[in-house]
C-alpha cells in the first residue's frame, strides 16, 4: 500500500484476531519510519506499583491513523481499539490529534520504550520512555561501638538496599553536614545497594547529638535512618565561692564549693593545697571545702580534683588574706589621714612662700660699694676720699636689686 495506510478490510479482520497477524502485516507495509516533529511524546519515570499515563499527539493531523506499541512492537491500541489483553492499559483520550493510555500497577518487566506511530507517507513515530523507579527499603545505621571516648574515632555505617537507580547518601551530625565514603553494588535483579561509612573523631560536645544518615533517591523523600551518639568524657570541675564575697580579710570564714561534671559522673572529688598541707581544723564535707577564721598564714593555692574511667581534672583556687583592719571602715579612715597628711603639707607650703616673701622685701634697698670702704672711719669729708681704696673721687652710690 503506498500511503502505508492498513486497508479497511485489514482493520475489521484484525479487531478480534491475533496479535501476530496484525504486526506482520503493519511491519511489512511499513518497512521504513522516520521521526518527525509533529508526532510527540514524553518520557515517563514512575515509581513500581503506580500508574504510567502515555500520550501521543499529533500536531497536524490530516486523518492518518495513531497506533501505539509496546517495546516489543506489539501493538497496544489501534487507535481507540486495543488488540493486546493486557488490561492495565486502558483509553484516557481518543481523538484526531491525540491518543492517550494508562498503564495501572507498572512493574519492573514494563520498563522499556513505547512507540507512538502515525501512518502517513512514510509513518512517523515518537517514543517514549518508560523508567520505573524502585524506592529503597528502610536504610540500616549502624556504629562501631555504642560508647565511645572523647578523642576517639568512631565510624558509622549505613545501608540503602534494593532500589533503582542506586541511591545517594549523605550525613548530618546536629546541623552540620558531613562527608562519607560510598560504595554501589549492582545486584542480579538490577536492583542497587548502595553503603556509605561515616568516620570522624568525637568530642565531650557530640555527646548526644544525633548522627542521621539521608537517603536521597528519586521515589522516596525524606528517607532517613539516626543514631545519638553516647560519649564519655573527662570530669569538667569549677570551683563556686559561697562567702565571703570581694576582697577576704582576716578573721572571716571560707566555703568553696567543687562543682564536677562528666560521663560517667566522677565518683571522686577531693581537695588539696599545692605546695602545703590543707589546714588542720579545715572542715571537708564531700565537695565543700570550709575554713574558718582566716589567717595570712591559710593564704595559697587550693585545688579541686575529680576523676572517672575515662581520666582526671582540677580546678585551682587562690586564696589571698588581707589585714582585717583594711576593710572599708578603715579604708575610709586612711583616705581621712591621707586628706590630712595632704592639707597640712599645703600649708606648709603656703607658709614657706610667705615667710620668703617677707624676707626679699625686707633685703630690697641700697648698699655702698668697696668703691667707698673706709668712710666710716675718716674725720671729715676730705680724709674719707683720700683714704677710700683705689683713690677714686667717686661717691656715687651703686644699688643692687634683687629680682
Amino acid at each position: 500500500h503506498s500511503s502505508c495506510v492498513l486497508p479497511p478490510v485489514l482493520h475489521c479482520a484484525l479487531i478480534p484476531g491475533s496479535l501476530s497477524f496484525f504486526n506482520l502485516i503493519s511491519l511489512s507495509l511499513c518497512p521504513s519510519t522516520v521521526q518527525s516533529q509533529n508526532l510527540i511524546s514524553d518520557n515517563i519515570s514512575v515509581v513500581e506499583g503506580e500508574t504510567a499515563t502515555i500520550s501521543c499527539r499529533v500536531k497536524n493531523n490530516d486523518d492518518s491513523v495513531i497506533q501505539l506499541l509496546n517495546p516489543n512492537r506489539q501493538t497496544i491500541y489501534f487507535k481507540d481499539v486495543r488488540p493486546l489483553k493486557d488490561a492495565r492499559f486502558q483509553l484516557v483520550n481518543f481523538s484526531d490529534n491525540e491518543l492517550r493510555v494508562s498503564l495501572s500497577n507498572v512493574s519492573l518487566s514494563d520498563e522499556g520504550r513505547y512507540v507512538c506511530q502515525l501512518y502517513t507517507d512514510p509513518p512517523q513515530e515518537a517514543y517514549a520512555d518508560i523508567s520505573v523507579l524502585i524506592p529503597p527499603g528502610n536504610p540500616i545505621i549502624e556504629s562501631r561501638e555504642d560508647i565511645v571516648r572523647e578523642g576517639n574515632e568512631t565510624e558509622i555505617t549505613c545501608t540503602s538496599m534494593g532500589s533503582k537507580p542506586a541511591a545517594t547518601i549523605r550525613w548530618m551530625k546536629g546541623d552540620k553536614e558531613l562527608q562519607g565514603k560510598s560504595k554501589v553494588e549492582a545486584t542480579y535483579d538490577r536492583m542497587f545497594t548502595v553503603t556509605s561509612w561515616l568516620r570522624f573523631t568525637v568530642t565531650k560536645e557530640d555527646d548526644g547529638v544525633p548522627v542521621v544518615c539521608i537517603v536521597d533517591h528519586p521515589a522516596v523523600k525524606d528517607f532517613q535512618a539516626q543514631k545519638y551518639l553516647e560519649v564519655q568524657y573527662k570530669p569538667e570541675v569549677t570551683i563556686k565561692v559561697g562567702f565571703p564575697q570581694g576582697l577576704i580579710r582576716e578573721g572571716e570564714n571560707l566555703e568553696l564549693t567543687c562543682q564536677a561534671k562528666g560521663k560517667p559522673q566522677p565518683h571522686q572529688v577531693n581537695w588539696v593545697r599545692v605546695d602545703d598541707d590543707v589546714p588542720s581544723h579545715a572542715v571537708i564535707t564531700g565537695s565543700d571545702l570550709f575554713i574558718e577564721n582566716l589567717n595570712k598564714s591559710y593564704n595559697g593555692t587550693y585545688r579541686c580534683v575529680a576523676s572517672n574511667s575515662v581520666g582526671e581534672t582540677y580546678a585551682d583556687y587562690i586564696l589571698y588574706v588581707r589585714d582585717s583592719q583594711a576593710g572599708p571602715e578603715a579604708q575610709r579612715l586612711d583616705h581621712a589621714v591621707i586628706g590630712g597628711v595632704v592639707a597640712v603639707v599645703v600649708f606648709a607650703m603656703l607658709c614657706l612662700l610667705i615667710v620668703l616673701g617677707r624676707y626679699f622685701a625686707r633685703h630690697k634697698g641700697t648698699y655702698f660699694t668697696h668703691e667707698a670702704k673706709g668712710a666710716d672711719d675718716a674725720a671729715d669729708a676730705d680724709t674719707a676720699i683720700i683714704n677710700a681704696e683705689g683713690g677714686h673721687n667717686n661717691s656715687d652710690e651703686k644699688k643692687e636689686y634683687y629680682i
